[in-house]
């Protein structure tokens, strides 16, 4: 039996309070059944789930909806197929049907969520141990098929693999591939890959954390298979002079664009923090590449190849998604600060823009980017399409930041309240039978577990404490 889980929130700020109440709907109408299991779709005209973002979507809906975000996890370790091989897309029917789809990798955002997931729903040891199957299946799968030149980097083969649609820097890229054998005759790919050189990082991550929990002997040998991952990555495709990552393109020429796919590498932990602090300080924090009005564009802003483009397309513009994956890529690295910016500025892009959860917004003046639901084309005046809304990654990126901002959530068992500064709220999250809230004036704020006060604190903080009260570290927010 799953322990049931729910979140209230209340608040002084009518558009903040606003800001919530509609996110928590755009989650629900995104609640479908893939057979008979519910799960969290991506939304916004997406109605499949994807590798790329909703295992990570699930695990940040837990703290709202615990069965569907399980579901987000256990669908795609059902549906590997015997190779190891994970399936980039799966798509329910209303007949029942399931289709697991294999024409791309899409991203691999499930390792780290898929381990919290474990914590979330009471260390269920079964699960641990389909999920450590699971990844080491899909490691292997990589290195016998992505490494085709034995050149210790892993391939993109399509546009999908890295599911960045339409991006200019792919060329003549397919856009699918479903051959275990590499494409010849294009420019662009097969591509030597951050981003799938990094999946293979964060599985050999896990698979350590897993063993360590597991006690099954292979932490260190993990731990070791990672690091040498971590290190042809750096040793293939860091520049130490521009202080990013470039993946090489198929005659092993480096690809010069500058993008946001360092970012990724951080979400996977793949980048030492020495790595993750250049391209932080040189491109991130840069306003002439990513720090733009509404930060994080797909690629710098300043780049040759960089689109302001409002479509579905990863050539410019600022997406959910990517918002969505920079709370871990930076909480990994200490940028707990940077987390609540970006989170506060995108929570005024929501609002600004008429509390629309658009796919893409303009880093230039912030505004959603207005596409139809079914086209994912420009909106016309006059059209009859629906807008393009309630896109899953956009409103779950809002109920996260609030969450690491003004809430609580769950890490590795641990749980993190966060007192952000300026708001009087409260914040409450049910576990099982557990209760964790928060009160506060904006300037001071009492956690209580349970009905009893645990701690009371100045705003500004995070309080990391054990389900039993104890608290185990603190860090400025």
């Amino acid at each position: 039996m799953l322990p049931e889980t729910a979140v209230s929130f209340s608040c002084a700020d009518p558009s903040i309070q606003r800001l919530f109440d509609a996110a928590c709907e755009a989650c629900k109408e995104n609640l479908k059944y893939f057979g008979p299991d519910q799960v969290l779709v991506e939304g916004g005209g997406y109605e499949k789930i994807w590798l790329e973002t909703q295992p990570m979507g699930g695990e940040m809906y837990a703290k709202y909806d615990l069965p569907a975000a399980l579901n987000n996890q256990l669908l795609f370790i059902r549906h590997q197929r015997a190779d190891g091989r994970l399936p980039g897309s799966i798509q329910g029917f209303g007949d029942g049907r399931v289709e697991a789809q294999f024409d791309k990798f899409q991203g691999f955002c499930f390792p780290w969520p898929a381990m919290n997931m474990y914590y979330w729903i009471g260390q269920d040891r079964d699960y641990l141990i389909r999920l450590y199957d699971c990844l080491k299946a899909f490691d292997a799968y990589l290195w016998r098929v992505r490494d085709a030149d034995g050149d210790g980097i892993l391939e993109s083969w399509c546009v999908y693999d890295t599911g960045e649609d339409n991006a200019l820097r792919y060329g003549d890229a397919p856009v699918y591939w479903t051959e275990d054998v590499p494409p010849s005759g294009y420019a662009a790919v097969p591509m030597a890959s951050m981003d799938v050189t990094a999946f293979s990082y964060a599985a050999r991550d896990t698979l350590a954390e897993i063993s360590g929990v597991m006690r099954n002997g292979q932490e260190k040998a993990w731990r070791a298979a990672a690091d040498s991952v971590a290190a042809s990555l750096k040793a293939r495709l860091w520049d130490a002079r521009r202080g990013a990552c470039f993946d090489r393109d198929s005659a092993g020429k480096p690809m010069p664009v500058l993008c946001h796919n360092n970012l990724r590498c951080m979400y996977w932990g793949a980048f030492s923090r020495e790595m993750a602090d250049r391209f932080v300080r040189d491109h991130l924090l840069n306003p002439s590449e990513f720090w733009t009005k509404l930060p994080l564009p797909s690629v710098a802003a300043n780049d040759p190849l960089f689109r302001n483009a409002p479509e579905n397309n990863w050539s410019g513009q600022c997406e959910g998604l990517t918002y969505q994956r920079a709370i871990l890529a930076l909480e990994r690295y200490g940028y707990y600060r940077l987390v609540t910016c970006l989170g506060k500025k995108l929570m005024r892009a929501v609002i600004d823009g008429g509390y629309i959860f658009s796919q893409q917004f303009d880093p230039f003046t912030g505004a959603p980017s207005l596409i139809s639901a079914i086209t994912k084309k420009p909106l016309l005046p006059g059209s009859c399409d629906p807008c393009q809304d309630s896109y899953c990654p956009t409103a779950l990126s809002v109920l996260e930041y609030m969450a690491h901002i003004w809430g609580i959530t769950m890490v590795r068992g641990s749980m993190w309240f966060s007192l952000g500064e300026g708001l009087a709220y409260t914040w409450e999250q049910k576990w099982g039978g557990d209760r964790f809230r928060i009160s506060s004036d904006g300037q001071e704020a009492r956690i209580f577990i349970n009905g009893d006060e645990t701690a009371r604190s100045s705003c500004g903080v995070r309080l990391i404490v054990s389900p039993d009260g104890r608290i185990l570290g603190k860090a400025a927010i």
